[in-house]
């Protein structure tokens, strides 16, 4: 007999998405809900998220504020009845500045939002997490983590520490059913990659291998998968999707 290959698409699960207004976040919550999860698309407050399609509901939450946060979750899990889920994709990428000339606030706004934030929501759902006896947490990390970027160094180092934060997760998790696992982007055609500069662009495409950005829904069915059964056995791993982004082409 003939086993049958374990499915690739997510299992009907709960999803609580943050970021979801973004190019990155509407392209994971339709992928998701297109394979049956139930999504949560939340962002901060005054960023529209009412029409993220695919989303069973929406909410509103300051990602930087532990207490909202908190509070946002607790709220967004009542009206889901729990979460099995989530995914922490809300992040800053617009405070561009030389390292000795990097404001406390410019490295307080990168750090609270892409590092404090993913922290704050998966802390929050962890109760639910647990008690769905198959939880999955997937934060949303960058190649800069690695590579580092130019006049980004807030960027780079919150980016970094969400390496540092999922592998512990995934070390403390993992007796309570949860797995944890960071997607590291590449440049992605979202509607502020595209509004750059056409020779940074070009300048970019030719470290890049396949020769091109990636599509914002090839990053989200990356996350789907992690999502799924297939994804079973992975924790605390690493998933680059750049293209190939700095691989030496000699």
């Amino acid at each position: 007999m003939t086993e049958e290959p374990l499915s690739t698409a997510p299992s009907r699960r709960r999803v609580i998405v943050t970021g979801a207004a973004g190019g990155i976040g509407r392209a994971i919550v339709r992928a998701l809900a297109h394979s049956g999860c139930t999504v949560a698309a939340c962002d901060a407050p005054g960023v529209p998220v009412d029409g993220v399609s695919g989303a069973a509901l929406s909410a509103s939450f300051d990602v930087r504020d532990s207490e909202a946060v908190s509070e946002g979750v607790a709220r967004v899990i009542a009206e889901l009845g729990g979460c099995d889920a989530v995914v922490a994709n809300a992040g800053s990428v617009d405070t561009i500045n030389r390292s000795e000339q990097f404001s406390d606030e410019e490295w307080r706004k990168d750090i609270e939002t892409n590092l404090d934030g993913a922290f704050y929501l998966s802390r929050a759902a962890f109760g639910s997490l647990a008690a769905s006896g198959d939880g999955r947490v997937v934060l949303i990390s960058s190649v800069a983590a690695e590579s580092g970027v130019r006049r980004q160094v807030g960027y780079g180092a919150s980016k970094a520490g969400l390496i540092g934060m999922a592998r512990t997760l995934a070390a403390e998790w993992a007796g309570r059913g949860i797995r944890c696992n960071v997607v590291m982007p590449g440049f992605v055609a979202t509607p502020k990659a595209l509004a750059m500069p056409a020779r940074i662009q070009e300048s970019a495409i030719t470290r890049i291998p396949l020769g091109r950005f990636a599509q914002p829904e090839e990053i989200a069915g990356v996350v789907s998968f992690l999502l799924s059964p297939a994804a079973a056995y992975l924790n605390g791993a690493l998933l680059r999707v750049d293209g190939g982004f700095g691989l030496s082409l000699w």
